[in-house]
């Protein structure tokens, strides 16, 4: 389970800063696998939201991968500071295409929004 007690003044968090190196954290204390904290991270999640082609390294899947040094990974986040890169993530693909590389963006944006079968919105 991942740690959701980092927040903000204004009631806010910053999960998608923060959550994966801290889970991760969770596999180094040995509360769960690094293969159990990675598969929480990918598979389950878009298994659960019931989102295709997402979760997993298989042909035809959309490659978003994140390679990194596990003995290495920290959350660099605090609350003066909150969109830090987490130490330790080297690479960083999304559909593909390499938004970070060594350590640093490259700029690139190819993300786009993902919905679930649930979604009712105008798309």
């Amino acid at each position: 389970m991942p740690v959701t007690g980092k927040t903000f003044t204004d009631g806010g968090s910053v999960p998608d800063v923060w959550s994966f190196p801290v889970e991760l954290a969770y596999s180094e204390e040995k509360m769960m696998t690094l293969q159990e904290a990675v598969r929480r991270m990918s598979s389950l999640p878009a298994s659960n939201l019931k989102i295709r082609k997402r979760g997993k390294l298989n042909v035809g899947y959309y490659a978003d991968v994140a390679i990194f040094d596990p003995l290495k990974i920290k959350d660099n986040a605090t609350f003066e500071s909150p969109h830090q890169y987490a130490t330790g993530v080297e690479h960083v693909l999304v559909n593909g295409v390499q938004v970070l590389k060594d350590g640093e963006h490259t700029n690139a944006k190819p993300g786009r929004c993902i919905r679930g079968p649930g979604f009712k919105g105008e798309h």
